[in-house]
């Protein structure tokens, strides 16, 4: 028998960037599919950059800045952005920031 479903529990357990850091935590990686939960200090930005997957933003705490190539989104708790592959972004923290990135494909 296959295993169906995976629980994921790592929300449940503190993710906290040190001053002037940015942390990261795969939570899950599986076949094309990966999630990853960062925690940035206030100020801290990762700049421009883009990748070959489709993926998903969803802000779970905090505020910030993220560039989706010229548009800008103040986001906050409860957004929720999808990025089509290679489309240049960054994301800078205002408060203390965590978010969950969903990569998408192979």
């Amino acid at each position: 028998m296959t295993n169906q479903f995976t629980i994921i529990t790592a929300l449940q357990e503190p993710l906290d960037a040190p001053v002037d850091s940015i942390v990261s935590r795969t939570v899950y990686h599986g076949d094309g599919l990966r999630i990853v939960l960062f925690a940035f200090a206030p100020g801290q930005e990762l700049t421009e950059h883009t990748s070959t997957h489709e993926a998903i933003i969803h802000v779970l705490e905090g505020e910030g800045l993220i560039t989706l190539g010229a548009e800008r989104v103040d986001a906050c708790a409860g957004t929720l952005i999808r990025m089509a592959p290679n489309l240049p972004h960054s994301v800078q923290a205002h408060t203390p920031l965590r978010m969950l990135l969903t990569m998408i494909g192979r």
